[in-house]
């Protein structure tokens, strides 16, 4: 079977980048589909073709399979391939792509059903010899059945949708007590994301590894690995930093792993690219017989650059070949591991204000050149609240893993974004900790130090320095007077001429004193802001204090939406008495849920937020009137 001539990706941003260059490196033609809010997005630019399949929102545009498919039909493209999001593991869409007598570049169907239902994937997997971790996966769903399954386990307990992925609809409950509530917030999230409310449960391990293999499969019987990834450093189950190969792991855990890998695979018949993840107890290092199947993706995962770089293979190019029917291009015995590769992912949000996603314009973007950088936009670009904030990937590969990290970091450091904000300087602190560089790793991590690790980055003099200098500077030419909040020290016989700079950074007054002209970079915003950065972080500086923050919690006991985004829970009433944080309603945004809740004890003067209801950044949804 001959390769195919075009190809439409059915994904945006990074994801539709990444296949598209790819593509092009194989001389196949391009097509980007978009909504309404992508209509000037990267991936769009990149494409030789371009297909408008509607609004912004995901469930009326990019998740529509009738839409992809018809825009298949208009732009003449011979294949389709699903990114790694949105219809990648759907089976529907799968049948519905070849039915319409196109080429599917995913596995069979009949895999992605098998594996896409957690329970059952795990019962198949106990069935083929595969070890899993112990649970329940009944059909029951009450709650009263759940609680007694969950007390038979043994607290704490992970509550998991039957449908998920990506860490949406996943719940660690300590306590008895608090198991109904996660239950309810787990379902919801889990109907919001995946159209399926189901749970199960498992055992939670107390200090676990996620461990990950990528297998190939072709339609020849071929099922190969390509090694493991170790993805433990994660926040709320939602991946942060991925490595290849896993730090500490045996050649007899390594080989215990991947063969489970491909046992699973051949267990569904699997074609294509997949990964299955499993969780290891570390609490005794890594041995092979305390890691356990948890699920199968059957994609192509984020985090697929740190396999690539440490095998020398381009897995999307694997793709399509297996999809137009060749042999995988290489035996077991030939693909080899050279190397440590480690990948940070850059989003859009802010660490500081509980990592709110942050929204708005890239007016200056500029990302790192001494590591591989998978960026889904570009200075000029928007970032939306419609889909996933993430910005870019940076990959790091060197001969030790102590390098790589090393080299990770540094890259992490040179991040220039604004005004957007983004976890750069969170990403160089995690990289930075002394657990993580030892390979003490588990998926605990993060939340054990979150706080230092969150902490706002304080400035080097160097940066106060040249805040002190870029103002001068602005004034200068802006006035053409030397600026009055200049206050000049006087004489200094064999001294740099210098002066004292009264500024603020944040809420906090700083005094700087002013030097020549520096090399750091300086980003000027306007006449009376200036950003400076360092370590991945941006320090706006202002000759004048702030103004209130348009959202968060006002002076006036107004709570108030940080971000645009949905009402998907109110639990107060106007007239109620409230404690401080008590939670009040939950705004759902960037797929992700957000909790607000009262500032201080009070009573509800005034409630604006109606169930279901779309609500702006900074829009008063409630106020608190102290007791």
């Amino acid at each position: 079977m001959a390769m195919f001539k075009s190809v439409l990706v059915a994904n945006r941003g990074e994801i539709a980048r990444r296949v598209f260059a790819t593509a092009r490196r194989l001389g196949i033609e391009t097509v980007a589909v978009f909504s309404e809010a992508d209509t000037n997005a990267a991936h769009v630019r990149d494409a030789d073709k371009a297909v408008l399949i509607g609004p912004a929102a995901a469930r009326e545009s990019y998740l529509v399979p009738e839409k992809i498919l018809t825009a298949a039909k208009a732009a003449g493209a011979e294949a389709i391939h699903p990114g790694y999001g949105f219809l990648s593991e759907n089976a529907d869409f799968a049948e519905a792509v070849v039915a319409a007598g196109l080429i599917w570049i995913g596995p069979p169907p009949s895999a992605i059903r098998a594996m896409g239902l957690k329970d059952a994937a795990k019962s198949l997997m106990a069935e083929a010899g595969v070890p899993v971790t112990p649970g329940y996966l009944g059909e029951d769903q009450s709650l009263e059945r759940l609680i007694v399954e969950a007390e038979q386990i043994g607290y704490p307990v992970l509550i998991k949708a039957v449908a998920g992925g990506g860490g949406k609809g996943m719940r660690l409950v300590e306590a008895a007590e608090d198991f109904a509530a996660a239950l309810q917030s787990c379902k919801r999230e889990a109907a919001a994301s995946f159209g399926d409310d189901r749970v199960l449960l498992e055992t939670y391990v107390t200090r676990p590894r996620h461990i990950e293999v990528q297998v190939f499969g072709d339609s020849h019987g071929n099922v190969v690995h390509l090694y493991e990834r170790d993805c433990s450093l994660q926040r709320r189950h939602q991946k942060v930093i991925e490595e290849a190969p896993a730090p500490g792991m045996s050649d007899a855990a390594r080989a215990a792993v991947t063969s489970a890998a491909v046992q699973a695979a051949k267990a569904v018949g699997y074609v294509g690219a997949g990964t299955v993840e499993f969780i290891a107890d570390a609490s005794a290092g890594l041995r092979g017989d305390r890691i356990w199947f948890m699920e199968m993706n059957t994609r192509l995962q984020v985090e697929h650059p740190v396999t690539e770089m440490v095998t020398g293979l381009d897995l999307v190019e694997w793709q399509f070949r297996v999809a137009a029917g060749e042999p995988l291009p290489l035996s077991q015995d030939q693909i080899t591991l050279t190397g440590h590769a480690v990948e940070a992912r850059l989003y859009a949000e802010n660490p500081a204000t509980g990592f709110l996603p942050s929204i708005g314009r890239l007016e200056h973007f500029s990302l790192p050149e001494n590591v591989r950088t998978d960026a889904g936009v570009e200075v000029g670009d928007a970032i939306s609240p419609f889909y996933d904030p993430m910005i870019a990937k940076l990959i790091a590969h060197a001969p030790s893993r102590e390098q790589a990290i090393a080299d990770l970091a540094e890259a992490c450091a040179e991040v220039e974004v604004w005004p957007v904000r983004t976890n750069a300087g969170f990403l160089v602190r995690c990289l930075e900790t002394p657990d993580f560089i030892a390979g003490a790793v588990d998926t605990g991590l993060i939340g054990r130090d979150l706080h230092a690790l969150t902490q706002p980055a304080k400035p080097s003099r160097e940066v106060l320095a040249t805040a002190g200098w870029a103002f001068r500077e602005v004034v200068e030419r802006t006035s053409g007077e030397v600026s009055p909040w200049v206050e000049l020290n006087g004489f200094r016989l064999n001294a740099v001429p210098a002066a004292n700079a009264h500024l603020f950074l944040g809420d906090a007054a700083v005094e700087v004193e002013m030097g020549d002209d520096p090399s750091r970079m300086v980003f000027v915003v306007g006449d009376d802001e200036v950003v400076v950065f360092e370590g991945g972080e941006a320090f706006v500086f202002r000759d004048h204090p702030p103004a209130a923050d348009r959202g968060g919690v006002g002076g006036d006991g107004g709570v108030r939406a940080p971000m645009p985004g949905r009402i998907t829970v109110v639990s107060v009433q106007a007239g109620d008495r409230v404690a401080k944080g008590q939670p009040l309603l939950t705004l759902e945004a960037m797929k992700m849920e957000h909790a607000l809740t009262a500032p201080f004890d009070g009573v509800v003067e005034d409630l604006a937020a109606e169930l279901g209801a779309q609500v702006t950044e900074g829009a008063t949804l409630v106020r608190i009137t102290k007791d």
